[in-house]
């Protein structure tokens, strides 16, 4: 388990000083994690005794961090921790703002109402000139803190001999060792299963040192330096559906980084790895239906998937040839011109139109047609479907996975 998941585990047992430890030591080796400064300005609100000035510089910096990514959750995140420590430093006024930005933000937020009562109660009968009651706040901090002084920031005498970087080990940081891939030819691609989306980020010499990683509920981000000088910087945001961001791994490998996020809930299918908009849960009646009809209209133009074929013509959209072949044979019928044959319309009856025509076609093919069928179909592990013998009797039929999506073998 590294640092900021001991962190995390910490601050969820209530064991606050451990907390502050491991997201110092976290934040160490990740200088510009987020995520981390605003879990241990959470932590040292909350030790005994409360370190408010600390938890104020811990959101600051997160909001600084997350200002300049344009990262909305964190920077609603950031900003709500930065009025809480405000409010714990008794500078009530300005507190007051930066809760009245958090609800700019995101008017949603459970907690808003319990400290708007808060502070009524502390600027009862305080004038505009009492120092606490007045603003002197930015929306956004002036926070500039070098990477150096970022990652010896509260840490511990001790921690500090440890992490505390000399001139060679910077020039390393900064210098990647290896063969790195250019920022350039850099790609992604990515697959789905019942319960994750694995997305794969093919980037050779990323350092796993020096790599800054985040996942959130609705966003995934990673940032690496290169061989160049310059920061590589990767993100998705927002994703198409929600992830369990702890339950979500990153393995940094030889040739690429490979994440596997944790669909929350499982069995969900994304059509995309990335969304326009937020997706709310339309079987609610809080979503407003101007939300609800542009999902719906997004996911309705989503297209079928297209299958692989050996034809020169290109890929069939078979869905629509179904369809078309169905309101055929219907017409067919109604007009008394099909007799007393099985048709197709009696195989799309209560199933699926595709699995019907394929059925069909199968019964009524010759027998070279039906063993190019089951050869193209069991070999491509169901991925290709070809009617013609000629060419599929000459060899194997390779798997060919749809565009997006990568064959593995198990």
């Amino acid at each position: 388990m590294d640092q900021a998941a001991k962190g995390a585990a910490a601050l969820n047992s209530k064991e606050f000083s451990a907390a502050v430890s491991h997201y110092t030591d976290a934040i160490a080796v990740h200088s510009e994690a987020v995520d981390y400064y605003i879990k241990r300005s959470t932590a040292y609100t909350r030790i005994s005794p409360p370190d408010h000035q600390a938890a104020l510089s811990d959101a600051e910096i997160a909001l600084s961090l997350a200002s300049k990514r344009g990262k909305r959750e964190l920077i609603i995140q950031a900003q709500l921790r930065r009025a809480i420590a405000l409010f714990g430093n008794e500078r009530y006024g300005d507190s007051r703002q930066c809760f009245e930005w958090v609800q700019q933000m995101d008017d949603k937020e459970k907690s808003l109402k319990i400290w708007e009562m808060k502070l009524e109660a502390k600027l009862k009968g305080m004038g505009e000139e009492d120092e606490k009651a007045t603003v002197t706040v930015k929306q956004y901090p002036d926070v500039e803190v070098p990477v150096a002084q970022l990652a010896e920031k509260k840490v511990s005498s001790t921690a500090a001999e440890k992490v505390k970087p000399t001139a060679s080990t910077a020039e390393q940081a900064t210098a990647p060792a290896g063969v790195q891939t250019p920022a350039s030819k850099i790609r992604h691609e990515w697959y789905q299963t019942h319960d994750t989306v694995v997305v794969s980020l093919f980037a050779k010499g990323v350092p796993k040192d020096t790599a800054t990683i985040e996942m959130q509920e609705r966003s995934l981000a990673i940032s690496f330096p290169l061989a160049t000088g310059s920061d590589y910087d990767f993100s998705l945001d927002p994703l198409f559906g929600k992830i369990d961001a702890p339950g979500s791994t990153a393995k940094v490998m030889s040739t690429k980084v490979e994440f596997t996020l944790k669909k929350k809930p499982a069995g969900e299918m994304w059509p995309n790895l990335e969304s326009h908009m937020p997706v709310p849960d339309l079987t609610t009646e809080s979503a407003p239906e101007e939300i609800k009809r542009a999902v719906l209209a997004e996911q309705s133009t989503n297209s079928g998937p297209s299958y692989p074929t050996s034809s020169k013509s290109g890929p069939k959209d078979w869905d629509k040839v179904a369809s078309e072949l169905t309101r055929k044979a219907k017409k067919d019928t109604k007009e008394g011109e099909a007799g007393g044959d099985d048709g197709v319309d009696d195989d799309f009856e209560g199933g699926d139109p595709v699995n019907g025509f394929f059925q069909s076609l199968y019964s009524r093919a010759d027998p070279d047609t039906r063993r190019a069928m089951m050869k193209s179909y069991q070999e491509s592990n169901g991925t290709a479907l070809s009617t013609n013998w000629s060419e599929v009797g000459k060899g194997k039929v390779e798997t060919q996975p749809p565009e997006g999506m990568e064959a593995k073998r198990w």
